[in-house]
C-alpha cells in the first residue's frame, strides 16, 4: 500500500544535514508499515527496534553512550549496524524514554546514521509530570501521517490510473460526465471503507464493505482500549463518554453539555480528555476564526469550534450506518452534511504540509447572523472559504457573504457537482480536492 509520505522519508534519506525523524499519527495509520517498506527499498539493511514486541532491546539504551548503544544493539539482533546503509527504526518508543533522549546524541555524535521513530503515545509519555523527560528539542524533526487519502486509496484499490489522469484535468478540460459519475462512486466507497489500512485491506480481499465494517469495529474496540492509557483512572470515565458521543458531534458546534447533559460542569470535565483525544489524533478541532488576514490563527476563537473524527471509515462505523442503505442511495443522502464535511476536512489535513502542524478553520457571522462558511483556509498566501454541500441545487448564501464581506475575490464549492468556475465561486468535486492549489494558481494567473 503505497504512500506519498514515502517521497518526503526518501528527501529525508538524502539531507546532509538530516537529523533524526519521529513520526506522529494515530495508532493503526500505517507508520510502521511504511517506515519498514521504506527501510526495505532504499537501504541495504533494516534494523526494527520494537520495544513493545522485544522489551529486552531497552536495557541496550541504559548509557547514552552512542558506540555503546549500538554495540549492545549488534549482539541482541545480531547484525553490524552501518551508517549510510543501515535504517535503524525505533518503534513504540515512547516504552524507553532513554531511547528518546539518545536521539540527541545520535545527531550529535553519529549524525551520518539514519534513524526513524515511532511512538503512537509519545505526546502522553513527554507531558507525563510524574517521570519527565528532557526531550531533544532541536535535534529531531517531526513528520505527521494521516489516514491514507482519497488519492491513496485509488492507488490502494488498484485504479492509481485515475491520479495521473486527474492530475490533467483543468477547469477548459473537466471530466466527462461517465467519469465524472465514475469518480463520484470511488469516492462514495471511500465515504465507507474510509482510509485506514487494516480496512482497506479488508476490503481489497472480500471485495465487501461488510468485512471492511467489522476491521473498522475492531479498530474503534482498540481505540477504547487505549483509553485507560491516556489519564489516571479517575479520568478514564470521561474519556470513554466523550469517545462515544464524538462521532454523533462531527461537524456541529461543540457544547461540552452535548457530552453529558446530567453533568454539573461538564466543561471542567471533558475539557482534559478532549485535549488527550486531540493529541492522540483521534479527532482533530476545527475552530472560528475571523478570517481578516493571514495567519488565519491569529483570530482564532479556542472556545468555538466543531470537531472532525480521525476517518471517515471509522466514522460511519460508530454512526452505525448499514452499507446496504448507503449503497442503494445517493452516497450524498446518508448523513448528508456531516460526513461531507468530514470527507473535506480529512482530505484537507491529508494533502497538508505533513512537517507542519494542521489546523482547520471555519468562519460564522458575529452575534445575531447564522451565516456560516464550513472551512476557511489559505492558498499561495491568500485566504479561500470553502463550502461543503453534499446535495444538489442549493444557494451558497453564506460563502456569497464572506466574498463580498471579507473583499475576498475567490470562493471555493466542494460538492458532488462537475469542475467549473463561475460569478468568484470555483465549483470542486470531491475527488480533486487535492488540486485545488493548481486550480486558485491558473486563475490568478
Amino acid at each position: 500500500m503505497r504512500r506519498d509520505v514515502e517521497k518526503e522519508l526518501v528527501k529525508w534519506k538524502e539531507k546532509e544535514d538530516r537529523t533524526p525523524l519521529i513520526i506522529r499519527g494515530a495508532r493503526q495509520v500505517g507508520k510502521s508499515f511504511t517506515v519498514e517498506n521504506f527501510g526495505k527499498s532504499y537501504f541495504q539493511n533494516l534494523l526494527v527496534v520494537n520495544f513493545e514486541e522485544k522489551p529486552e532491546a531497552i536495557s541496550c539504551f541504559a548509557s547514552l553512550d552512542v558506540p555503546t548503544i549500538l554495540k549492545q544493539l549488534g549482539y541482541l539482533y545480531a547484525t553490524v549496524i552501518k551508517p549510510g546503509t543501515t535504517l535503524l527504526f525505533l518503534d513504540e518508543i515512547q516504552l524507553c524514554p532513554q531511547a528518546i533522549k539518545s536521539l540527541r546524541y545520535f545527531k550529535e555524535k553519529l549524525p551520518h546514521l539514519h534513524i526513524i521513530a515511532a511512538g503512537s503515545l509519545l505526546e502522553f509519555v513527554l507531558e507525563d509530570e510524574e517521570t519527565p523527560i528532557s526531550f531533544p528539542v532541536g535535534r529531531v524533526r517531526f513528520l505527521n501521517m494521516k489516514p491514507l487519502s482519497f488519492r491513496e486509496f485509488l492507488e490502494a484499490i488498484g485504479q492509481g490510473q485515475w491520479n495521473n489522469a486527474l492530475e490533467n484535468v483543468t477547469i477548459e478540460n473537466p471530466l466527462s460526465d461517465a467519469f465524472h459519475a465514475l469518480l463520484l462512486q470511488f469516492v462514495r466507497d471511500f465515504f465507507l471503507v474510509g482510509g485506514m489500512p487494516a480496512a482497506i485491506n479488508a476490503y481489497l480481499q472480500s471485495q465487501s464493505y461488510i468485512e471492511a465494517l467489522y476491521k473498522q469495529k475492531a479498530l474503534l474496540d482498540i481505540y477504547r482500549l487505549d483509553l485507560a492509557k491516556y489519564g489516571k483512572k479517575k479520568e478514564i470515565a470521561h474519556l470513554q463518554k466523550l469517545f462515544e458521543v464524538c462521532p454523533e458531534l462531527v461537524a456541529k458546534h461543540f457544547r461540552y453539555s452535548k457530552i453529558d447533559p446530567e453533568s454539573t460542569n461538564p466543561s471542567r470535565e471533558y475539557k482534559y480528555a478532549l485535549r488527550k483525544l486531540h493529541q492522540a489524533n483521534l479527532i482533530s478541532p476545527v475552530h472560528a476564526t475571523g478570517a481578516n488576514g493571514i495567519p488565519l490563527k491569529a483570530e482564532e476563537n479556542e472556545k468555538k469550534f466543531k470537531l472532525l473524527f480521525l476517518d471517515i471509515g471509522l466514522l460511519q462505523c460508530a454512526l452505525e450506518v448499514d452499507p446496504a442503505l448507503f449503497t442503494a442511495t445517493s452516497f450524498h443522502q446518508v448523513n448528508a452534511g456531516a460526513l461531507a464535511e468530514q470527507f473535506v476536512g480529512q482530505e484537507l489535513l491529508a494533502y497538508a504540509d505533513c512537517y507542519l502542524d494542521s489546523h482547520l478553520f471555519f468562519w460564522e457571522t458575529e452575534k445575531g447572523g447564522d451565516a456560516e462558511v464550513d472551512f476557511i483556509t489559505n492558498y499561495h498566501g491568500k485566504i479561500v472559504p470553502i463550502e461543503v454541500k453534499a446535495s444538489k441545487g442549493v444557494r451558497l448564501t453564506s460563502l456569497r457573504l464572506f466574498l463580498g464581506k471579507k473583499h475576498v475575490p475567490i470562493g471555493l464549492h466542494i460538492s458532488t457537482q462537475p469542475l467549473a468556475f463561475k460569478n468568484q465561486v470555483l465549483s470542486v468535486p470531491f475527488y480533486l480536492i487535492k488540486e485545488i492549489p493548481n486550480y486558485l494558481l491558473s486563475i490568478h494567473a
